[in-house]
């Protein structure tokens, strides 16, 4: 039986695991961060982020990604979402957009909270297929109540991904931050 995590990490030599490489970080620039010029020397890439923005006309704010500037109809996604008092359920095909969840932190969330996520975007150099991503987003306010959603995105293309957009519908707020990495292996 294979040994996984924490004391997998500590065997040398004994367990092949895929390598995760950072690539880039960044601060979002008001409403948007975008990551170009990717290396395509990985097989995977996953993005992660600590985000907040300055909405105030919802609880939470949505995520969305584009991939190499392209503004067509040819994304869809879905999601499922929980609070632990309710879930729900929502897609979107021929959209302009990957939409990731709407459960980021905004200004009407409890101060100083964050919303965590993360994006893995599958085979990203493969220019036979169309590209398939996987996210998770949580955040969790005072007394317990927050949200998580699980979901997926298509991206109808086989270009190599090149460039990542990320945007929300508000401004990002100081100390949102963004990382870009790569993963080897299978």
């Amino acid at each position: 039986m294979p040994i996984l995590g924490i004391i997998a990490s500590q065997v040398p030599g004994k367990i092949a695991v895929p390598a995760f490489e950072s690539i880039a970080t960044a601060t979002p620039n008001g409403t948007s961060v975008t990551f170009s010029s990717i290396p395509q020397t990985f097989t995977h890439l996953q993005v992660r982020a600590v985000s907040r923005t300055t909405r105030n006309d919802a609880s939470v704010d949505g995520m969305y990604m584009r991939f190499n500037g392209d503004t067509g109809g040819n994304y869809s996604y879905h999601w499922v979402q929980g609070n632990g008092s309710s879930a729900s359920a929502v897609n979107g095909t021929n959209t302009t957009v990957i939409t990731a969840a709407f459960n980021g932190a905004d200004a009407q969330t409890t101060a100083n909270v964050f919303s965590s996520s993360v994006w893995d975007i599958l085979d990203y150099t493969n220019t036979n297929k169309y590209k398939s991503t996987k996210n998770i987003f949580a955040y969790n306010a005072d007394g317990g109540v927050g949200t998580v959603s699980f979901g997926s995105g298509h991206w109808r293309n086989t270009a190599a991904i090149t460039s990542i957009t990320l945007f929300a519908e508000g401004n990002f707020v100081a100390n949102s931050h963004f990382g870009l990495y790569g993963i080897k292996g299978a």
